[in-house]
């Protein structure tokens, strides 16, 4: 009996630690620092500008409790890919994202993001992201290093991640997986119940935005 209860707990326990998976341990971690400023960032003379939009394009997440991991995007966004003589590094990737098209797997969840504990939309509707460096870079698999400032819940910071960026005669593509610390950006729940968010949030970026013929 005493052997059978214990194999029950240590199943148990290997379940829950399973479950209790943080989703962004195995991501890059953005590099986070001060806003840069964006003197550069005004569009490129001749270059082709691309719309991005939620038709050809997702913005998600993965957040996490210490008990299971939730998953959520944003549905309403908008924003240009300032293309200059198909190169990256010579263009501009800028994104709006509406903070209250927030969806998650869970509705209860949906509707406290929105509040004053999280993304408080009705103070903060918009959070931007605007590049002000794209280099060649290959760490992570990818084949950019993409910095640029992020305006979220009213802290705007500058954040580098890896993404890998495809240019063809038909459409331009940026695919990005990192992780994000949510205190950077002040996004703290009240309370002792803070302890049992994860602190790092997965960031899902999928743009594949066509060109004009």
């Amino acid at each position: 009996m005493r052997h059978y209860l214990i194999v029950v707990l240590l199943t148990s326990a290997a379940l829950l630690s399973y479950g209790c998976a943080n989703p962004a341990a195995n991501k890059p971690k953005a590099a986070v620092g001060n806003a840069a400023p964006e003197s550069n960032t005004a569009k490129p003379a001749g270059g082709e500008t691309l719309a991005i939009t939620p038709v050809n394009s997702k913005v998600e997440f993965v957040a996490a409790k210490v008990t299971r991991s939730h998953n959520g995007s944003f549905k309403q966004f908008g924003g240009t890919i300032d293309l200059l003589n198909n190169d990256p590094q010579q263009s501009i990737v800028s994104i709006a994202i509406d903070t209250s098209s927030v969806v998650t797997d869970e509705d209860q969840l949906t509707g406290h993001l929105k509040t004053a504990d999280f993304f408080d939309v009705a103070k903060y509707p918009k959070a931007t992201f605007v590049s002000t460096k794209i280099e060649p870079a290959t760490a992570n698999g990818a084949t950019h290093s993409v910095t640029g400032n992020f305006d979220l819940h009213g802290v705007k910071k500058s954040i580098s991640f890896p993404a890998t960026i495809q240019i063809t005669p038909t459409n331009v593509s940026v695919n990005a997986d990192f992780a994000i610390n949510r205190k950077d950006f002040s996004l703290n729940y009240p309370g002792k119940a803070d302890d049992l968010i994860r602190d790092g949030v997965v960031i899902k970026l999928t743009l594949n935005v066509p060109r004009k013929p």
